[in-house]
Formats: C-alpha cells, sequence, structure tokens
C-alpha cells in the first residue's frame, strides 16, 4: 500500500499523533535541557527567554522541532501500518 493510500485511512491520523505529540515534547525538553540546564535548575526562567525565544528565536526554536516532529510521526506511522 503507498503512502498516499494510508494517509487516507481514518486510523492513520490518530496513530500519527500518538507518535509526533511525544517525539515533539521530548525533543522540546531535551532541546532546553541542553542549551540551558543550568538556568533551569537555577530557577532563572528569564534567562531561559533570552537565550532561546527573545528576539524571534522561538521561530527557529519552535519551527525545527514542529517539522521534525512531522517528519518523523509520517515516516514511523507509514512505516508501522499494516495493510
Amino acid at each position: 500500500m503507498s503512502f498516499p493510500e494510508k494517509i487516507k485511512r481514518p486510523e492513520f491520523w490518530p496513530n500519527f499523533l500518538k507518535v509526533a505529540v511525544p517525539f515533539f515534547i521530548i525533543v522540546t525538553l531535551i532541546s532546553l535541557f541542553m542549551n540551558s540546564w543550568q538556568e533551569i535548575f537555577a530557577g532563572d526562567f528569564e534567562a531561559v527567554s533570552e537565550a532561546n525565544f527573545n528576539d524571534g528565536k522561538w521561530k527557529s526554536f519552535w519551527g525545527i522541532k514542529i517539522v521534525i516532529s512531522i517528519i518523523y510521526g509520517f515516516y514511523i506511522t507509514n512505516k508501522n501500518m499494516k495493510k
């Protein structure tokens, strides 16, 4: 079964969300801890905001994670869907 045919099946989208949303959350948390773990544990959330979100940084911070999560969700869901 081809990818466009799998997308048309009603069970594809709930399965996609079950993969993409947790992956997005995990990638976001890992990224925040990698970029600002000292500030997070110190409770300096203004520094976390400055390092990750201010001055338009939020676009690349969230954009990359959303795109990667969508691609990963499509790939895994397509791979695991039975005929």
